[in-house]
């Protein structure tokens, strides 16, 4: 019974001077003595300090408003006209393309992911480790990034037509199919790099089984490897769904009509703004319904089987090692080399038109203030919820913590309409502020802060801070003293997520920025939109060059890491 209740107050009682360790044992068995029994139990059950729980309950609301902010405002024409602007024929439009831009994007990335996550994982291809980096590395390029490089050299007047010399190619890249490549062959990365960490703990005794038992090598995987990785799949195709419904850089770029892209035009171009707030709504809905269709398939899942207790023997690809090498390089080829080969190609030609650099400082400038801010800031904020969840578990904190993660399911456009209707309406010196704008990246992007740190509070085991507060320090010192000091690691990686995306946000930064501010995103937008490709090259080559490191060291290096067997 006692070791039970000290089990149930888990790290509530972590922090008094009869914390966990008093409750067990003989000397306070509730039969024996019941006061002392309930009155370590009532100690064991303390509040979280103030300084703790105000902030994460601020946090929580501050981080829920613009969704019910949207709520209210795209209410506030009465039924029949938000019935009017959702349940039209044009809003049917959007959401068919939408949803036909999502079922084509995730096709063509489970495509390239799947064969290629086994191609690294599980075969004897020769330089898997360069090969697994490489398909990785496209998480480097923002999405319209990636669009811009496909129309330079598809588009008319590309280079693809300039190298075969004919006079017009097939209108491909524009539309559908552009939006479905620039999304698909750059989104991937999410699936890929999950199905690798799939595919290392996956227990190969299994498939020596099923080998063993006359099962070939196809039936092998569809049956046997296969059916363990759907929830790497249904997570990894979960985050290219939810990029695809956010996207607004890409399929402005080709030109495809989609939620977002036609809020935006609705926000810029009627009076009557309410119309893109209920579109808005709808986007909303989208989002929230793929979060639950998700969490729904995962729920019906057997349990995972357990981590191999030795890694699997690589599969001899023996007359398909060609091939295989040939998919690799294709796609490395396209995925990287045609981005990198378009963006110097463009810079180059801008240094010798003798233009293209004078506005890259400044915007950088811009993205590195802003996304910095934005990173210190969802560290601050991250760390009161976190440990208030954690270490103070119940049903408001509990609640509090959910709250906070209400930005992944909202599209940046949809933040950055929430709060210029907020802000306009009751805070009208903040709007078209650095401010705002930090707060709507803050909101978008405050969930990567909080897993990160949530990650690394786990880590710190308890009785630590138990020890500390024996000693006579308080619970503000021990926070701030011992705890935030041991979790310091996972908090910065945190951050350094934060500030990653942020950098490549576009349509929040599009719609809140100050008048004259720039960033390296709108740089590229507004020169891409222009036809201006020259000038758009720069700032491209910076923000790819100041992503590919954080990429690198807090994405891929981890995820591609062999793990320990438990």
């Amino acid at each position: 019974m006692a070791g039970s209740i000290a089990e149930g107050g888990g790290n509530t009682g972590s922090s008094g001077p009869l914390g966990p360790g008093h409750l067990t044992g003989s000397t306070l068995l509730p039969e024996k003595h019941p006061r002392a029994f309930r009155r370590a139990r009532r100690r064991s059950r303390r509040r979280a300090p103030l300084w703790l729980s105000i902030p994460a309950v601020l946090t929580a609301l501050a981080v829920s408003l613009p969704l019910a902010y949207l709520l209210v405002r795209s209410a506030s024409g009465g039924w029949s006209a938000y019935r009017q602007a959702v349940f039209s024929g044009r809003t049917l439009e959007l959401l068919v393309s939408t949803l036909a831009l999502v079922a084509g994007t995730v096709t063509l990335a489970l495509t390239v992911a799947v064969p290629l996550a086994w191609l690294v994982a599980r075969t004897d291809l020769p330089g898997r480790r360069f090969w697994a980096v490489a398909g990785a590395l496209p998480l480097v390029f923002p999405s319209y990034v990636s669009a811009f490089a496909l129309v330079a050299v598809l588009g008319p007047r590309g280079y693809l037509q300039q190298l075969l010399g004919v006079e017009r190619l097939p209108d491909f890249i524009y539309g559908y199919g552009g939006a479905v490549c620039a999304l698909g062959l750059f989104t991937y990365p999410y699936i890929f790099l999950l199905l690798v960490a799939g595919l290392r703990d996956l227990n190969p005794a299994y498939e020596e089984s099923s080998r063993t038992l006359g099962a070939g090598r196809w039936r092998t995987f569809f049956r046997v490897v296969l059916p363990p990785l759907r929830p790497a799949i249904f997570g990894g195709s979960l985050l290219v769904i939810l990029y695809t419904l956010s996207d607004f850089g890409a399929v402005s770029i080709v030109r495809y009509d989609t939620f977002t892209y036609s809020i935006y035009n609705a926000y810029r171009g009627l009076f009557d703004r309410s119309v893109a707030a209920s579109l808005a709504t709808v986007l909303v809905a989208l989002t929230v319904g793929f979060i639950l269709l998700e969490a729904l398939l995962l729920r019906r899942l057997r349990p995972s089987p357990p981590v191999a207790a030795r890694p699997a023997q690589p599969l001899l690809l023996g007359r398909w090692r060609r091939p295989a090498l040939a998919f690799v390089t294709l796609l490395s080829a396209i995925t990287l080399g045609i981005p990198l080969i378009v963006l110097i190609s463009w810079a180059l030609r801008a240094v010798r038109s003798g233009g293209g650099f004078e506005t890259v400082a400044s915007a950088a400038a811009g993205s590195l203030t802003a996304a910095l801010l934005a990173a210190l800031v969802a560290m601050a904020l991250s760390l009161p919820v976190t440990a208030w969840s954690l270490r103070f578990p119940g049903p408001v904190s509990r609640l509090t913590n959910r709250l906070s993660h209400a930005g992944f399911a909202l599209p940046g456009i949809v933040i950055a309409l929430s709060l210029v209707f907020f802000s306009i309406r009751y805070a009208r010196p903040i709007y078209q502020t650095l401010g705002l704008l930090v707060a709507a990246y803050v909101v978008r992007f405050l969930p990567e802060a909080l897993v990160a740190s949530r990650a690394a509070l786990q880590a710190v085991a308890p009785r630590f801070e138990e020890s500390s507060r024996s000693l006579g320090r308080g619970a503000w010192k021990t926070f701030t003293g011992l705890t935030v000091p041991l979790a310091r690691r996972g908090v910065l990686a945190g951050g350094g997520l934060v500030f990653l995306t942020a950098m490549k946000e576009l349509p929040a930064t599009l719609i809140l920025r100050p008048i004259g501010f720039e960033t390296l995103a709108t740089r590229i937008w507004s020169n891409v939109s222009d036809g201006i490709y020259s000038q758009a090259a720069a700032p491209a080559l910076a923000l790819v060059a100041v992503s590919a490191l954080p990429v690198y060291f807090l994405i891929i290096r981890p995820a591609l890491a062999p793990r320990r067997a438990r």
